[in-house]
This record gives structure tokens, sequence and C-alpha cells, in this order.
């Protein structure tokens, strides 16, 4: 079993910061990415930033130059800071995690969300 579980959400004003943290516990043989997704109301779910095994990040265009995906170490957490928001990253957002249980299985992981309200 793998569990997920973001945390940092919550209001802030437009031009602020956040920083959420993801961690992935549990059977975990090799985290091969973990990416950030997010979903506004009335929107579809879009993929914000990624970082896989060997530390390469890419970015929605949106976000790049304002949001930086990072990992200390090997430990199964990640963060996202998140600078200079605006109230169009107003949104729930989701760690994905893909993990790798053993060498012969290997699947992808949610987290429950956390809610990021930026006001203008």
């Amino acid at each position: 079993q793998v569990q997920v579980k973001e945390s940092g959400g919550g209001l802030v004003q437009a031009g602020g910061s956040l920083r959420l943290s993801c961690e992935a516990s549990g059977s975990i043989f090799v985290i091969n990415a973990f990416n950030w997704y997010r979903q506004a109301p009335g929107k579809q779910r879009e993929l914000v930033a990624s970082m896989n095994s060997g530390g390469s990040t890419s970015y929605a265009d949106s976000v790049k130059g304002r949001f930086l995906i990072s990992r200390e170490g090997m430990k199964n957490t990640v963060s996202l800071q998140m600078n200079m928001l605006k109230p169009e990253d107003t949104a729930v957002y989701y760690c994905n995690v893909d993990i790798s249980s053993s060498y012969y299985a290997r699947d992808q992981y949610w987290g429950q969300g956390t809610q990021v309200t930026v006001s203008s």
C-alpha cells in the first residue's frame, strides 16, 4: 500500500507565496516521478510541474518562472514553491507520484488534494 499526502494550501493575496508539500509513504521501491496537478472549478485537471528520478524538472508555461518543484535528496517528499501567485492559480492542487513497489509493479498514486485560493 502507498499513501500520498499533501499539505500547505491556503488563502493568499495576489503576489504572495505558498509552499506545498507532498509525502509518499508505504511500499515504495523506487519513486520514478513526482507530479503536481491542479484543477480549478469547471476546468480539467492540468499538469503544473514534474520532477523525475534523475532530478529533471518541467513546468506548465503558465507557471514557469514562478513555481519551483524541489526534492530534498532521495527523501520521499517533494515541495512546490509558488511565488507571485495570481487569482488564476486558484485551484485544488494534487500530488501524483509514479512509484515502483517492486521490479514488476509500477503505478501512480494520488493525494487527496489541497486547496489554494488567491484573492485579487
